[in-house]
């Protein structure tokens, strides 16, 4: 009897632990080992560092950010048939960028006395109202298209209504400081226990690790020096001056569908010059590009400029004098050529104004040629990032890649400081939520700068300026000291776009 008690008790045993192995959570961490992909560790690395930053909106963010629809803005090529494409765009239903950003900008310069909050209570009926003007003058360019005679004109322009809150807080609140597991145990969840180590080096940021990586910890490694950088520079004041306008470019069009418009732009074809019609890029992208103020005679430099896509949207303004597109890979390099070949062939006296070169950004020396300088870093691309293992920063075979990012970050943006000419601006971007990445690179690089050279510099605060395109980007201070970002929603989902413009006055 008692051998066989023994004998069930060791299958009843033998039960449970396959039972128990057979139904592990999700969570658990041998399922997590098993299924942990690049697009997975950085969906988690964001869940735990970004809702500490954007609180109760990183969960909209996110549901946008892994969203399949990735919407788009069309840039009018000026180098082929610009009439006919307008044309066929604005059939299509597409808006002018720059119709839209007079349009509201004329509707918030005739009532300046209202207060954000006001603005905000009054959304809906402002909206609606400035979505009308925007309707009727669209209504207007495409019945222009059509003979004086014709029976049939268009009567009507369908537009989405708007409703989400599309005015930016105001107030400006110092970088996001790292807080302690007591501290912001109420704002995201983490697990209750941690591994703390204390570094007296990092002015109170500190190294952690949740109690679920206790188990399997090969891919973790310390980040003590990624987020060292977000506090580096932030003892060090610069002047901050107001950016009232945003200047649109003459020659330059850029077509965009209206809030919870997803209608896509069918692929371009080739004009009547043999070069295709419109570059299509992230609706977002645009913005540091309008940031530099692009004046005719300007000498650009697009620091690391693959694909090509900002360098091309400044070609088509017809502005700069000389136009230098840079990359460190040769591969991203030959992406450049690619896309200067599709848009602008047989550029003729172009041909000694835009050069492609090939050189490391940190050790460009070609100081006091540029007045104009756009340095549009390699970043965490946030939103790639949650939709592709290939290539994928957080592969485990690219930590230290990713971890020395925010020095990288700030050797180029320093060395484009130190090389831009008195007076010339120096625009600063990346497509990541990341505070170190952007508001924690630009204070340490203004730091740098003026240990290194002794130069002065003024960072814009463009709140105002960008006031009018409240309508089409989401806008957030988020605790953000230098710079501007544009954060996905799902009513126009492009993004993240940081951009950070500053002048050298000395």
């Amino acid at each position: 009897m008692a051998r066989l008690f023994n004998i069930l008790a060791a299958k009843e045993l033998m039960r449970i632990q396959i039972a128990r192995y057979s139904s592990k959570k999700a969570d658990h961490w041998a399922v997590i080992k098993r299924k942990k992909t690049a697009k997975y560790i950085a969906l988690r690395h964001f869940d735990e560092f970004y809702s500490t930053v954007y609180k109760r909106k990183w969960e909209s963010i996110k549901e946008a950010l892994l969203q399949e629809e990735h919407k788009y803005m069309a840039v009018v090529n000026s180098f082929s048939d610009i009439d006919r494409i307008k044309m066929e765009l604005e059939l299509q239903g597409a808006m002018n960028l720059k119709t839209i950003y007079q349009t509201y900008k004329t509707e918030l310069d005739e009532t300046p006395h209202k207060s954000t909050r006001k603005r905000k209570k009054k959304n809906m009926k402002g909206s609606q109202k400035i979505e009308s003007v925007i309707a009727d003058i669209q209504l207007n360019t495409i019945q222009s298209h059509y003979p004086a005679d014709y029976e049939s004109k268009p009567t009507a322009i369908s537009t989405a209504d708007e409703d989400e809150d599309i005015v930016q807080e105001r107030g400006r609140l110092q970088p996001v400081e790292m807080k302690s597991i007591e501290f912001s145990e109420n704002d995201v969840k983490l697990d209750e226990n941690r591994i703390v180590h204390p570094n007296a080096g990092l002015s109170g940021l500190y190294e952690f690790m949740p109690a679920t990586q206790i188990k399997g910890t090969d891919d973790w490694v310390l980040e003590s020096q990624h987020y060292g950088y977000y506090n580096q520079g932030a003892d060090f004041s610069v002047k901050i001056e107001k950016e009232p306008i945003l200047t649109f470019p003459e020659y330059l069009n850029i077509y965009t569908f209206e809030e919870d418009n997803y209608s896509k732009f069918p692929p371009p074809k080739k004009g009547s010059t043999n070069v295709l019609d419109y570059y299509l890029l992230d609706g977002a992208s645009i913005l540091p590009v309008l940031a530099l103020d692009l004046q005719p005679g300007d000498a650009v430099l697009d620091m690391c400029a693959a694909p090509g896509g900002k360098a091309l949207t400044i070609l088509q303004t017809f502005m700069p004098r000389l136009l230098i597109a840079n990359d460190i890979q040769l591969s991203r390099v030959k992406r450049i050529q690619n896309v200067i070949n599709q848009y602008v062939d047989n550029i003729g006296q172009w041909q000694d104004r835009l050069r492609v070169t090939h050189q490391n950004a940190r050790l460009i020396e070609d100081k006091d040629i540029y007045n104009k300088i756009l340095v549009d870093v390699p970043c965490t691309t946030d939103r790639h990032v949650l939709h592709c293992d290939e290539n994928n920063i957080f592969k485990a075979t690219r930590i230290q890649e990713r971890l020395q990012l925010p020095e990288l970050q700030a050797d180029i943006l320093t060395n484009a400081l130190k090389i831009i000419s008195v007076g010339g601006t120096v625009v600063y971007s990346t497509c990541s939520l990341s505070p170190i990445q952007n508001d924690g690179v630009v204070g340490m690089a203004l730091k740098k700068a003026w240990e290194e050279t002794n130069s002065i510099m003024v960072v814009k605060d463009m709140r105002k300026a960008l006031e009018p395109l409240n309508c089409l980007y989401k806008f957030g201070n988020f605790g953000l000291r230098y710079g501007h970002i544009a954060i996905p929603t799902l009513q126009n989902n492009w993004g993240p776009m940081y951009f950070c413009k500053i002048v050298r006055v000395r």
